[in-house]
């Protein structure tokens, strides 16, 4: 048997993004967001929703730009503060600690601290109520090399990247491997399909 649940429970867990921007007068600010994802493969792009009412909202219609830094575990008290404290009132780099850097492609800090950072260029907003998602073109992406396997090939396994889980308020980290993508559903296709190429 199913239950309704009404929207305030929508899917969980979700990425936790910090979004680095600078405000009109070049102070960097970061806030922690819920909501975004993958909106593209080919030309990457992700997408970020901001309430209006945030300091960061200003900031990306300014500046068209932001980075999106993902927090490993140990950070979880200072990706809760970008999320609880707003730029209007203080500096959050300052108060955490944590380190803003210049980005060389768009015009938005990442955090230096953070081992992965894609540095996005603001092409689309649309309004949706609450919120206003932000569509980022992905200009360049950084990644600690403590992130990375003998071929270069990202190892997400060993950075322990936060997800949120709105539906009792705690951040996780991502559970164990169920099965192999593209793989696991073979054993469903037919021997038509198999031939089809």
């Amino acid at each position: 048997m199913k239950k309704d649940i009404g929207p305030s429970e929508l899917v969980f867990p979700t990425p936790v993004f910090i979004a680095g921007t600078y405000d009109a007068n070049d102070v960097p600010n970061a806030v922690t967001l819920a909501w975004g994802g993958v909106a593209c493969s080919s030309p990457a792009a992700v997408s970020i929703a901001v309430r209006p009412s945030r300091y960061s909202y200003e900031n990306l219609m300014l500046r068209k730009a932001f980075t999106i830094n993902l927090p490993p575990a140990k950070y979880a008290k200072e990706a809760d503060y970008f999320g609880i404290a707003s730029g209007k009132n203080g500096n959050k780099f300052a108060a955490t600690g944590l380190t803003p850097v210049r980005s060389e492609f768009v015009d938005a800090p990442y955090i230096e601290e953070f081992p992965y950072n894609m540095e996005c260029e603001v092409t689309h907003t649309l309004d949706l109520g609450s919120h206003t998602l932000f569509i980022g073109a992905v200009k360049n992406v950084k990644v600690g090399e403590e992130l990375l396997g003998e071929n270069g090939n990202l190892l997400w396994e060993r950075a322990g990247f936060l997800t949120y889980d709105g539906a009792d308020r705690t951040y996780r980290l991502p559970g164990e491997i169920t099965e192999k993508a593209f793989r696991a559903g073979l054993i469903f296709r037919t021997e038509s399909e198999n031939n089809a190429g």
